[in-house]
């Protein structure tokens, strides 16, 4: 009897630690998202417990700490003063591990040192945060930020020339939401413009030192066709009004080529007497090309396979370089066609030209060395970056104008501590107008992170449409040498 009723005993011992054991296998296991709001374990409890702590970036404390609330895995993805600090998959452009991070090997290294006034991670930590990003900084039941809704997700895309790699922007939250290693060469093949098909669907990107031009799902941000083009030094893009023919212009050869946007066949190419064509823009019908010479008084004109210049200031034609040309950049065609407008970068102005006459309409002074143009459908609003306008404020430079394109007049200058300013795009979606400041010289702001590009980082700046004023003071931070911005549905 004593040994049956001790064989129970130990059986109920043995089921109880049995039931013990695996309730807190599970408990651990089966933790509350809360407990580490939304993180994975590993990860939250390293937030929890070293960043999002009092005088940190806690609910009380982060707005003293670069706006950087990092409580939730929700609010990490806010990003703070300076934009993205997790960019998912991308370790290499996470600016968060700089800060926690204490050895060189394993990547950049910048004060001050996080956690501030505490022990700082150890190897296993970092290594844990890496990779979680590395594998695209999940939240607790495997949900990667910004990769729902993919089809209609509204995005803003951006290039650099000293980095061949694309930047993409949440336009709900305006930070970097991914950042696609561009090109195939092993050296820098540098992007040099880009364009978004009138679906939203297919983004087309041209290099400067590399013959490819590029086709990229933006459902997916991945290349699903190229074509070489044979040269190098292709500068800018033109996407037809419907979205199937693609005009790219080659700064050495001195040709346009015109490609199916579809297949990524050439349609034809054009060698003309032409000097240094940039920037393009057609007729609704697809019939004239337009382009400009970076110097000179000159736009070419191309229809029935025939060039024909164009002096844009009653000047013979001159494609010298001279202080006293105006030097056409930019080109954009209005909304109905009627009339197309160049940006002067020397002369320091406006000319709008009528599309069926070619007659100067109008010459408007802008800011000092304007660049790139972007149109409202919206609102009848043309913006213009000038990249060396004189600002005030401290460690600001440039400017950028807005014209009433149909009265053509000029509706206002806004300063808004841009520093080089050089792309603009306008997303009338959301109302926003995003401007791309170079921030190339030393005399600028001084960037928050470094970057593994080498150089300085530049910033963008998002304006309201309505007030003509910034959404917010933020600079949101961008790789090195930043140019142009698309927008996707607009």
């Amino acid at each position: 009897m004593q040994n049956m009723n001790t064989k129970k005993a130990m059986t109920v011992v043995v089921m109880t630690l049995v039931i013990f054991v695996a309730c807190k296998h599970d408990a651990k296991n089966l933790k509350p998202t809360a407990e580490y709001s939304n993180f994975p374990v590993e990860v939250g409890r390293i937030f929890e417990t070293k960043c999002a702590v009092s005088g940190c970036h806690n609910a009380i404390s982060y707005t003293a700490a670069g706006n950087l609330l990092l409580d939730t895995w929700e609010h990490l993805f806010d990003g703070g003063s300076s934009g993205a600090v997790v960019v998912p998959y991308s370790p290499i452009f996470s600016s968060l591990l700089y800060f926690i991070n204490t050895n060189e090997d394993s990547g950049l290294v910048q004060e001050p040192r996080m956690p501030v006034n505490g022990e700082p991670l150890s190897t296993d930590e970092y290594k844990i945060i890496k990779d979680w990003i590395a594998a695209g900084a999940p939240d607790a039941n495997g949900n990667i930020p910004f990769a729902n809704d993919p089809d209609t997700r509204q995005k803003i895309y951006a290039i650099q020339q000293d980095c061949d790699v694309l930047t993409v922007i949440d336009a709900e939250k305006n930070v970097v939401m991914r950042y696609v290693s561009m090109g195939k060469l092993a050296s820098q093949e540098s992007m040099s413009d880009l364009q978004i098909s009138p679906d939203g669907n297919y983004l087309y990107v041209c290099y400067w030192f590399s013959s490819m031009l590029q086709k990229i799902d933006t459902r997916t941000d991945k290349v699903v066709a190229e074509i070489d083009l044979g040269d190098v030094f292709w500068g800018a893009l033109y996407l037809s009004d419907d979205g199937s023919r693609l005009v790219v212009s080659n700064d050495d050869a001195n040709t346009i080529t015109i490609i199916d946007a579809q297949t990524l066949q050439k349609i034809k190419s054009y060698k003309f007497d032409m000097v240094r064509p940039r920037n393009i823009i057609a007729s609704k019908s697809f019939d004239t090309l337009y382009t400009t010479s970076r110097t000179g008084n000159v736009v070419y004109k191309i229809y029935d396979d025939t060039m024909h210049k164009i002096s844009i200031d009653g000047k013979p034609i001159n494609t010298d370089i001279s202080a006293t040309t105006p030097d056409p950049w930019d080109l954009k065609m209005s909304p109905d066609f009627t009339k197309y407008f160049i940006a002067c970068s020397q002369s320091n102005e406006v000319r709008i030209l009528n599309v069926t006459t070619d007659e100067v309409l109008k010459v408007i002074p802008v800011g000092t060395t304007p660049q790139q143009m972007a149109l409202s459908k919206n609102k009848p609003y043309l913006f213009i970056t000038c990249h060396d306008d004189p600002a005030s404020g401290l460690k600001a430079k440039g400017s950028v104008y807005v014209i009433n394109y149909e009265t053509l007049e000029v509706v206002k200058r806004i300063e808004a501590g841009f520093y080089e300013p050089y792309g603009v795009a306008v997303d009338d979606k959301t109302g926003s107008v995003y401007v791309i400041s170079k921030n190339l010289t030393s005399d600028g702001p001084a960037p928050h992170h470094g970057s593994p590009c080498g150089g300085r980082n530049g910033y963008y700046q998002v304006i309201d449409i309505n007030t003509l004023e910034p959404i917010s003071g933020k600079r949101y931070e961008i790789l090195t040498n930043p140019t142009a911005m698309q927008i996707r549905f607009n």
